[in-house]
């Protein structure tokens, strides 16, 4: 049994939330919380809201023992791009594209 919580269209590329969602992967839930507030990257912060609504949700939910859970699966996904445009020299114009991710965290009882 493993309880999940999702972060939907964060402003952040999700190449750069995968970085840190690979920091946490398959660790002890107090040990990735305390990864996740020592790493300085922008992505650690929403991550750190998650991982408490994850391990929230399993207390709540499922009756699981916060001491045994774990980072079961975390990944990133893109989400919707918006597009925006920057002038250029000579009447042109340049795409800027502002990528969102869709992140999925889930915590697991090691056995």
């Amino acid at each position: 049994m493993e309880a999940k919580a999702y972060l939907r269209y964060v402003r952040i590329s999700p190449r750069k939330v995968q970085i840190v969602c690979d920091l946490i992967r398959n660790q002890n839930v107090d040990t990735a919380m305390a990864i996740l507030m020592n790493t300085p990257k922008s992505a650690s912060e929403p991550l750190t809201k998650l991982l408490k609504s994850a391990v929230a949700n399993a207390e709540n939910n499922f009756s699981m023992d916060h001491d045994k859970l774990y980072v079961s699966e975390v990944y990133a996904t893109p989400g919707p791009i918006l597009k925006r445009m920057q002038p250029a020299s000579k009447g042109r114009g340049y795409r800027i594209n502002k990528r969102t991710s869709h992140v999925t965290l889930a915590v697991a009882e090691k056995e």
